[in-house]
């Protein structure tokens, strides 16, 4: 194992077809990148501990297990970046991914340098979120620490996932101003997502029910039709 940081940082590809984990991890070594590869779920698991990958290119189909359950115990572990690969690209394939918690989906067959590019994109999106330090947000009984990824409400702690997490810091941190939808999907799942935005109303659901939030008479999160959502400014929203 190399000691010494690639400058791209280190990418743990788990993909069990030679003929796409060899050419793609010689092009991630011309890139800058230190790749690790594993052929199975087991592998990636064991990997991904050991070696502290800064991203993690996951294939759903191995030969020991489903991407999918090993994208679920690795965001129970940790916030590592990870992009889906598989050959199936159908917009359900690609929301189930998402709501996994994986950063970014990648089609076969696929672009090196197109998806480098993705890569590249995921680590800074996931850079400025574990960078500086940012000021706790507060907004009635509702408390976030970016830094320490903690949410309470009314001093009870929330148990929120990964992108509910993210979702709400964007919501807070733009309280009382419009999120367009295309911003929310931009800056929490991927700049790059053209399909459609209903896992964004998937989890905008999840966290409505966490901040027990009704969409009728929200306290919290308002939807604009045809636009966005608005989360309540600071001096707007009162404890009942």
């Amino acid at each position: 194992m190399s000691t010494q940081q690639a400058p791209g940082g280190r990418i743990l590809l788990v993909e069990d077809e030679d003929s796409i984990s060899e050419p793609f991890a010689e092009a991630l070594r011309r890139e800058g990148f230190e790749p690790l590869v594993t052929r199975t779920a087991a592998g990636a698991l064991e990997m991904a501990e050991e070696a502290e990958p800064d991203l993690v290119m996951l294939d759903l189909n191995l030969p020991d297990g489903d991407g999918r359950d090993v994208c679920r115990e690795l965001r129970r572990r940790s916030d590592v970046p990870i992009v889906m690969l598989t050959a199936r690209g159908t917009e359900t394939d690609r929301i189930v991914g998402l709501e996994l918690g994986a950063d970014d989906y990648v089609v076969k067959p696929f672009s090196a340098r197109e998806t480098i590019s993705r890569i590249r994109a995921v680590l800074r999106r996931s850079g400025s979120r574990n960078g500086a330090a940012e000021k706790a947000l507060r907004i009635g009984e509702l408390e976030l620490d970016p830094a320490a990824r903690t949410a309470r409400l009314a001093g009870e702690g929330l148990d929120l996932s990964r992108k509910e997490f993210d979702l709400l810091a964007e919501l807070m941190r733009n309280a009382g101003r419009v999120v367009t939808r295309e911003d929310l999907m931009a800056k929490v799942w991927d700049v790059n997502w053209f399909g459609s935005t209903k896992t964004l109303d998937v989890h905008i659901g999840w966290l409505r029910r966490k901040l027990g939030d009704d969409p009728n008479d929200p306290r919290y999160i308002e939807t604009v039709r045809g636009v966005g959502f608005r989360f309540a400014a600071p001096e707007a929203e009162a404890p009942r």
